[in-house]
Order: structure tokens, then sequence, then C-alpha cells
């Protein structure tokens, strides 16, 4: 075995990928906390006054702003921080590290036992569901909401009632019922914990008499009266819970039969991408995907998803693409005679 001279910079990139990962769970937690909202507001924060403030213990919060200088998102001048060169793009991105950090913080800290095919039976991994919840209302706002409302006010029929499917905090749903008085929204998700709080938010929202929540696996639920009611099916971030291809086909054409009367379907989902070298794969497309690996749940392409619409019985009018999330888009289908 040859002996590799190991010089500065090596040394320098592997603390820096280190320090980064240790960033990646300050970063989520500065945000949580209020510290990122408090930086960008003000561009500054003395540490001890925020800790004291916010009931923190004060050295913990020193060394969370310390890991966020370490990437240069702030620096550090004693106990002030002020944003640095790299804050702007870190606060635009925070639900993506609180997506990894907190909601999948399990998924990753097991990957040893999950990677082994003898430990990958039944409810082999675990994640945060509420965490996640948290985070994509942000991802959807940065990311998914132009294409969204674009979509929307293309609609060319009103709608009176809507489903969201993997609703998640509610959030599409209270804005869509704001936006559009008189409708009425169903939010659709498998994870209890979830529309808990989605149902706490919309009660505060005063939304509670127009907007109601329904644990249910979409790939699996049972038909129910009010589904007759919907016009417009939604459903975001969750659309390759429907695969591999056969499995979709199958779910898609159930969606037809279970909202009879939907005239056009928003889907919006960050596909795999297939010509990115690893060294210049942007932020979150490596944890989605890999995430989804272990978890066994197939990533389709773009082009897969083309493929797949007329033999589930649906049209694709219109394809948005999103530019702020690597390989994501929000398809309009309508349903084939």
């Amino acid at each position: 075995m040859t002996t590799q001279v190991i010089n500065e910079a090596q040394r320098r990139a592997t603390a820096d990928i280190f320090n980064s990962a240790v960033a990646s769970w300050a970063i989520s937690a500065a945000w949580e906390l209020g510290a990122l909202d408090e930086l960008n507001q003000h561009g500054k924060l003395d540490a001890e006054e925020f800790a004291a403030a916010n009931d923190l213990h004060p050295a913990s919060t020193v060394g969370m702003l310390v890991a966020l200088a370490s990437v240069r998102a702030v620096e550090r001048q004693g106990n002030l921080f002020v944003v640095g060169e790299n804050f702007a793009e870190v606060f635009r991105t925070k639900s993506f590290f609180h997506w990894l950090s907190r909601g999948c913080s399990d998924l990753f800290t097991d990957m040893p036992d999950v990677l082994r095919n003898e430990k990958r039976v039944g409810d082999y991994y675990r994640r945060d569901a509420p965490a996640i919840s948290f985070a994509c209302r942000d991802i959807n706002a940065m990311c998914f909401d132009p294409a969204f409302w674009t979509a929307m006010e293309g609609l060319d029929f009103t709608f009176t009632r809507v489903a969201d499917m993997g609703c998640g905090s509610g959030e599409r749903l209270r804005q869509i019922a704001q936006r559009y008085p008189g409708t009425r929204g169903l939010g659709l998700d498998i994870a209890a914990n979830s529309l808990e709080v989605a149902r706490a938010d919309t009660e505060k929202a005063g939304l509670g008499d127009r907007i109601a929540f329904v644990t249910a696996d979409v790939r699996s639920m049972e038909p129910r009266p009010d589904f007759a009611d919907v016009d417009l099916l939604t459903c975001f971030m969750m659309g390759h819970d429907f695969w591999p291809r056969d499995n979709c086909v199958a779910t898609l054409r159930r969606l037809r039969d279970l909202f009879p009367n939907v005239k056009r379907f928003l889907l919006g989902d960050a596909t795999r991408t297939s010509d990115i070298a690893p060294t210049e794969v942007p932020v979150f497309t490596l944890g989605f995907e890999l995430g989804h690996d272990m978890m066994g749940v197939y990533l389709p392409t773009m082009d897969e998803w083309d493929g797949v619409f007329p033999d589930g019985g649906w049209r694709c009018v219109r394809k948005h693409l999103i530019t702020s999330l690597t390989a994501s888009v929000v398809f309009e289908l309508e349903r084939l005679p």
C-alpha cells in the first residue's frame, strides 16, 4: 500500500466537511430558535442578550453561532455576531437544513443499519413527521408556491371544494381558503401528529368551519361521500410515494375513481436528477435522493412522470418547471375521457 502524504489543503477540506456537518445542525436550530430571523431583520445578534431573552443556555448559544461562523454565515466579534458573506443563501435555504437535521435525523443517524438488508424489515426507519411538515411549509413557499399560484390563476373553471393530499401542516389549504372565499378544503395525510398541528393552526386562523382534516394513506384510502364534491385536487412533495411505475398507474387510476368530479389535478414534486456530477449537486438534492433510497422509495425522473400520465388516465395540460429546486415541477393534469 502506497503511503499518501496529506497536505494542508486536504486537512482543511476534511475539517470543512466535519464543520459543515455541525453547522447544518446549527442552522436548523438557529432557525427554530429565532436567531436566523433576528439576524435577517437586524443584521447582527448579541449572543448573551439573545440567550437571556429566550431562556437559552449562554455558552451553547455562542457555540451554535460559532458553528454558523465556521461556514461564513456570520462573522464573530466577541459575543456579537453579524451576517456574513453566506448568510443570505443560508437564510434562503434554511428549511432544507431543518428537513435534514430535524425531520430526517434518525434516518441518517441509522444509516449503517438502514443499509443492511437484514435490518430492512417492518418499520426499519424513523422520521419526525411534524418537523418535516414544518420544513416543507417553507420549502413549498420558496419553491413550489410561485408555480402553484401561476397554475391556480390560470384555471379555466371556478372550484368550490379542494382536497390536498399529503397536506402536512395544512398551510396550502389555509392559503387557498383565504384567497378564494367560499371554497372549502379537505386535508389528507398519513401522519396523525402532523394533522393535530394542522387542525390547531386552522382553528387559530378562523378557518375551522371551512377546512377539515382526515388521517389517510393516499395510496390505499377508502371512498368517502365528501370526495364526490371535490373539483380541484392538489398534491405536493409526495407524488414519488405513488411509485414504482405499476403502483403509480394504479394510484392515478384509483384517484380518478375516488374523486369522480375533479376538473384539475395539480401535482408538484422534486424528481430524480440524472445528469449532475456528484461534486456539482446543489443544496437538498443529495439528501432528498439518498434519504428516499434508504427508505426504499422510488424517485422517478421527469421523463418517467411524463410517460405515466396517459396510462394512469390523466393528460398533462401544462408543466411548470421550478428553477429554485433542482428537477422539480408542477404538473397540471386533467382527466382523460
